[in-house]
């Protein structure tokens, strides 16, 4: 399309082409957002989207995360992305996209969206990037209790030491998403819980490039980084003036049906973080964007955006 630009830039991982795409709204545009997808899924699933800021006037940019979508190099496995500490790589990578949109726009104020695995990740970028972003909104987002972490942390390195990070493991899988659906049983389908809609639902399972099973590596490093965004030292390293709003479905298991996502609320508030908005959708699953009542959801979120950037 038109104003659809797509490129690649040299991931933080030293071999890796990350794909990025940008959206450009037809006039001038009045700020931008950064978009991080979340696991085994990849930015072009945020078109909608981006299409609906565009008409407001916003570029809207995403990646697609080492390991997923066109970000695979040759010869590496989907859904990896590569030995203890790439967690890091994927952050920087979404710095270097926020520096080069930056210096191309230098002047538009600049916000953050992380959907889910993208969530957590976003949460790492402000630890680790303070003050880069007017505002940012944590989507689908989740807090684990730390015996959760660490026992899934010690059973994954097992099985990693026996078969290789690369490599995936049922025993992982059932782990990290198995519980899931149990909340909507009787179950039509495996990914029941991301969404109420039947259509969206079918849609990511007839998609190549979603769903599949995530490496026990990236499991790992998934662990690690939610384990990291947990430590009140590290929340301290955040700019505490830079606005954030936690949204989600109240019927999301990733936030623990509301109360994870509760949970990492009262995190930032307990770090000092000034600006700090909580909403949760009644009977709304993981995938907010991607429900029949999106059209509320991407009001509300533009709503949240307008306010935030005079």
């Amino acid at each position: 399309m038109e104003n659809r630009k797509e490129f690649t830039f040299p991931s933080a991982d030293g071999r890796t082409a990350i794909h990025a795409v940008e959206w450009h709204p037809e006039r001038e545009p009045a700020g931008v957002l950064q978009i991080a997808h979340g696991v085994a899924e990849y930015a072009l699933r945020y078109e909608p989207f981006a299409r609906f800021l565009n008409a407001h006037g916003f570029l809207v940019v995403a990646n697609d995360h080492l390991g997923h979508g066109e970000s695979v190099a040759e010869g590496a496995p989907r859904l990896y992305f590569g030995e203890k500490g790439s967690w890091q790589h994927v952050v920087d990578d979404m710095y270097t996209l926020r520096c080069r949109i930056g210096e191309a726009y230098p002047e538009l104020p600049y916000f953050i969206m992380g959907h889910s695995m993208g969530s957590f990740l976003t949460r790492t970028y402000l630890i680790r990037y303070p003050g880069t972003v007017k505002g940012a909104i944590l989507m689908g987002t989740g807090q684990n209790p730390d015996a959760m972490l660490v026992g899934g942390k010690a059973l994954a390195s097992v099985l990693a030491r026996k078969a290789g990070r690369e490599n995936v493991s049922d025993v992982v899988e059932k782990l990290a998403f198995g519980a899931y659906n149990k909340a909507f049983a009787p179950n039509r389908t495996g990914y029941d819980w991301l969404s109420v809609s039947e259509e969206n639902v079918d849609a990511y399972i007839a998609d190549p490039l979603c769903g599949g099973m995530a490496s026990t590596g990236l499991f790992l490093e998934l662990l690690d980084g939610m384990a990291f965004i947990k430590k009140p030292a590290n929340l301290r390293h955040m700019n505490m003036a830079t606005p954030v709003l936690f949204i989600s479905g109240d019927r999301d298991p990733v936030g623990g049906m509301g109360k994870g996502v509760r949970a990492a609320y009262d995190s930032f508030r307990r770090a000092g973080v000034r600006d700090a908005e909580l909403k949760l959708y009644p009977g709304l699953r993981h995938e907010i964007l991607n429900e029949d009542c999106r059209a509320q959801v991407y009001d509300d979120l533009w709503e949240w955006i307008e306010r935030h950037n005079g």
